[in-house]
């Protein structure tokens, strides 16, 4: 019984990361995002048809921050964007629960804002999986 207790344990702890980024949950948590941001790729196919209002989120994982050509970008996140800041699913999806906080913390600057005002209060790290997923981002560095 004991070792039956011990190896399910174990199991669930090295599955946990594995459950902890589910590309199809995030695929379908990303609908909350297409208010402001699409998904379309260079040769123009929508992957996700949205918004504008955000930047085209095609190939985010392994791009600079705010980086996409023709967007205007707020002052607090073009300032973050100067340390050289490369998107990754785990910086990601620290952004998206709270981009005003992440700015704050990341420039030391207490007015720093991105212009997103939506908060992602759960799955996070799902929408991140999925924008990082070679639908959205071939040319993502491998993780």
């Amino acid at each position: 019984m004991k070792l039956s207790l011990i190896a399910m344990i174990t199991a669930v702890a090295v599955a946990g990361p594995a459950l902890a980024q589910d590309v199809e949950k995030g695929k379908d948590e990303f609908k909350r995002c297409k208010a402001c941001h699409s998904i379309v790729a260079p040769d123009g196919t929508a992957i996700f048809k949205g918004g504008k209002v955000g930047p085209n989120l095609y190939n985010i994982i392994g791009r600079k921050v705010a980086s996409v050509d023709g967007y205007k970008y707020k002052d607090g996140i073009k300032e973050y964007a100067e340390t050289g800041a490369v998107w990754t699913e785990e910086l990601l999806a620290e952004y998206i629960t709270d981009p005003t906080k992440f700015l704050e913390e990341q420039t030391g600057d207490p007015k720093a804002k991105s212009g997103m005002a939506y908060k992602q209060r759960k799955n996070q790290e799902d929408i991140a999986a999925y924008l990082g997923s070679e639908e959205v981002s071939p040319d993502a560095p491998e993780s």
